[in-house]
């Protein structure tokens, strides 16, 4: 019996209807091919089983493995951490470790167009950002194992917190201290195609007063830029207002630290006027006395790896989903 023929770039663009210039951009540029035509192209490539010939040669001749991880704003304090998670336990194997940053919902789909075929990926850990059916679907034919970190797909492994919990239990922490006037800042920076962790801990912060019958002014939730200075100038418009918050719930504690500049700079003691707590507990947290929710980060980076390369050599493991637990970390701000 002949061997089957293998589908080529000229077979995808003749089932597209486009010229194999387009197929070779999509491939290689996703972004700059018009989604219309870039769905075309991927759905011929789906139906034909085409694999470019380059990833071909590379996986027969790669002898270490590669590791992908998707991730919005890299450089924040909260992905840096996660990162170190993954990088602790990468840093053992015999796996390098490919970042892929995002910038828009066009850069995202691209990378879930792309990477299948292009990416020569082993495995892919997705953080912070949602993973629709069509691209879970094109991860799973073509064999690419993924485990996804903050935003839970039902066919996909994943590590998640509750961020309304957690939300809810720093507030009923501030309202155990005798706080009443309590005021919210977060951040409004995380654009549409991520994630928003801020809304949910706000959420978290609306029952935790609804259940305590406190009532919340309208000017006690703010929301500030992701940066120190804004977020101090915001910090100072809560604290200069006729009746202050006693104390703030910052929704990270990067902008806790602005709240901390914010008192420190109007000679407000803290946590005799003011108590500030912050989410996350950054390795800054510490160094600044802060008191925190805990949400192990780089726990989080570290059991998405291992989960993945559990899948990598056994793809008959059943899917995980992990939540972890959320702790309180006292410290000298409340």
């Amino acid at each position: 019996m002949p061997r089957q023929k293998q589908p080529t770039i000229y077979d995808v663009a003749e089932r597209a209807g486009v010229s194999i210039t387009t197929v070779s951009r999509m491939l290689n540029a996703p972004d700059k091919v018009n989604p219309e035509t870039r769905e075309r192209i991927l759905a011929a490539i789906d139906a034909l089983g085409f694999v470019p010939k380059a990833e071909a040669r590379a996986r027969a001749l790669q002898q270490t493995g590669r590791i992908g991880v998707i991730t919005p704003f890299f450089t924040a304090p909260s992905f840096v951490q996660r990162l170190r998670g993954v990088a602790s336990v990468l840093s053992k194997e015999n796996y390098e470790l490919v970042i892929f940053t995002v910038e828009s919902a066009a850069h995202l789909e691209s990378y879930f167009a792309s990477l299948p075929l292009t990416g020569n990926l082993d495995g892919l850990v997705v953080m912070s950002l949602p993973v629709s059916d069509a691209n879970v679907k094109r991860l799973e034919s073509h064999n690419i194992p993924t485990v996804v970190i903050e935003y839970p797909h039902p066919n996909l492994s994943s590590v998640e917190i509750d961020d309304v919990a957690g939300g809810r239990m720093a507030t009923e922490y501030l309202i155990q201290k005798g706080h009443r006037r309590i005021a919210f800042l977060g951040d409004t920076d995380l654009p549409e195609y991520a994630i928003h962790p801020v809304s949910m801990r706000l959420m978290g912060f609306r029952q935790a007063l609804q259940n305590a019958a406190i009532l919340l002014p309208e000017e006690f939730v703010r929301l500030a830029p992701y940066t120190q200075e804004q977020t101090r100038q915001v910090a100072g418009e809560l604290l200069h207002l006729p009746q202050p918050p006693t104390a703030i719930f910052a929704a990270t504690d990067f902008q806790a630290l602005g709240v901390l500049k914010a008192a420190r700079q109007l000679k407000i003691d803290v946590p005799g006027q003011l108590a500030v707590i912050g989410f996350d507990d950054l390795d800054m947290a510490e160094y600044a006395d802060l008191t925190t929710i805990r949400q192990h980060l780089d726990e989080s980076g570290r059991l998405a790896i291992e989960i993945l390369l559990s899948r990598i050599a056994d793809p008959s493991r059943p899917v995980q989903h992990i939540h972890l637990p959320l702790t309180l970390i006292e410290r000298q701000t409340v």
